[in-house]
């Protein structure tokens, strides 16, 4: 048993018996925050007989970069803390509505703030967590949502397009001015490129008139229809094409017909048949010259598609009229609002088939039944606790627990 006469904590002062018994012996480069020998605390500085080469510890934990989902690290000599961004939450900005998927049967969850999400419901589900099943046969597509989705089907490739192909289709317009502006009916093509040259099909309206265009790799052929006549409820298109010659016919219109450029006869595409908006944000990807800003709001129905002059018309899809997915697709006058009601005045918001309450001030939850607490970053107005510090709620208003050095009712003092 060996007895020492002092601790030595980092380095033992370098004697010559040490460089006999040890070899070369190098310090401790780094930082000791607790030392406890025998349970027992030792306090390093205060209780120590003497050092040298020793200073206050500052780690840079910023440095290690430890915010995640794009939160900024703050750090000073004693504390550090992640800013988060809009709903992110955490020490380390690591949690966000989402990852706890409240949503069920494959709907898109959307983080409506740090405390509640809104789950944009896929085809064939509705309800507040897309958990009731809707049929639908008349299929009501609500544009792009204020999270920048689009509502849309997706069908599988239609087979043999390439030389010949005739579209009938009805649809019925639900708001006479943002509906008629830029929006796309129907979309398939080369998809994902954006290039000049990609060949595709797209159908959509323009300034209250039908947009029928093609490129079967050699350049663009568009036909442009009159103006819709709004009176009518609903809208009848039937359009196709024979090698270059193309043609459309809307409503009680005249026929038109467009040939298109160039010596190229084939269309060519490989991406599935689009109805009433895309699987992406926005259509950026879509090949030059068929891009619609926005997606279809209104009902599309009775679509049909023949690939030979021989055959009988019939529903896109492989089983017949089954789209492959969806999202926010409802069934024609429906409204899935007349089944939620929203508490203590929160609005309800419906797009298709997905529907949400929109909470006023000081409430939250799913049917905006929960009051925001003072310290919850969606309280109007926000708290003023010092970014690290806690802010704890009182019975009236609340108190900020200050991290170490800092100090005030706010912990705004160093």
């Amino acid at each position: 048993q060996i007895t020492f006469g002092s601790i030595f904590l980092g380095n033992v002062p370098v004697h010559e018996e040490v460089h006999r018994c040890a070899g070369q012996i190098h310090g401790y480069k780094g930082c000791v925050r607790d030392f406890q020998v025998n349970n027992k605390e030792l306090f390093i500085i205060d209780e120590a007989i003497g050092g040298r080469n020793v200073e206050n510890c500052n780690v840079p934990i910023c440095d290690y970069h430890p915010c995640l989902n794009g939160g900024t690290c703050t750090s000073d000599a004693e504390n550090w803390f992640c800013e988060c961004p809009k709903l992110y939450s955490g020490k380390l900005c690591q949690f966000a509505t989402c990852d706890e998927n409240p949503c069920g049967n494959g709907a898109t969850c959307f983080p409506k703030s740090k405390r509640d999400a809104v789950c944009l419901c896929p085809y064939g589900r509705s309800g507040i967590l897309c958990s009731d099943a809707i049929n639908i046969s008349q299929p009501s597509f609500s544009g792009t949502d204020v999270f920048g989705y689009t509502s849309f089907l997706a069908y599988s490739i239609i087979p043999n397009i390439t030389f010949y192909y005739e579209f009938r289709l009805k649809f019925q317009l639900a708001n006479h001015h943002s509906a008629l502006e830029d929006n796309l009916i129907f979309f398939t093509g080369q998809k994902g490129q954006g290039l000049n040259g990609d060949d595709f099909l797209v159908l959509g309206l323009h300034n209250g008139r039908v947009v029928y265009s093609y490129n079967l790799g050699s350049g663009t052929a568009k036909i442009i229809s009159k103006p819709l006549d709004l009176t009518l409820n609903i809208h009848v298109i039937h359009l196709g094409r024979y090698l270059q010659k193309g043609w459309l016919k809307v409503d009680d219109q005249k026929n038109k017909t467009v040939t298109s450029p160039g010596r190229l006869v084939g269309l060519n595409v490989f991406s599935q048949f689009y109805l009433g908006g895309y699987h992406e944000y926005t259509p950026e990807l879509l090949p030059k010259g068929s891009r619609f800003n926005n997606s279809f709001q209104g009902c599309i129905f009775d679509v049909q598609v023949r690939t030979s002059m021989n055959q009988e018309f019939k529903s896109p899809g492989t089983p017949e009229g089954h789209p492959n997915s969806g999202r926010s697709v409802g069934q024609c006058k429906d409204s899935p609002c007349s089944l939620i009601k929203c508490r203590n005045g929160g609005k309800c918001i419906e797009g298709g088939s997905t529907v949400y309450c929109d909470c006023r001030t000081g409430w939250k939850g799913a049917f905006c039944t929960e009051t925001v607490s003072v310290c919850e970053p969606e309280h109007e107005p926000p708290h003023l606790c010092q970014q690290g510090s806690t802010c704890v709620p009182l019975p009236n208003g609340y108190t900020c627990h200050c991290p170490l050095g800092t100090t005030g009712t706010y912990c705004e003092q160093g």
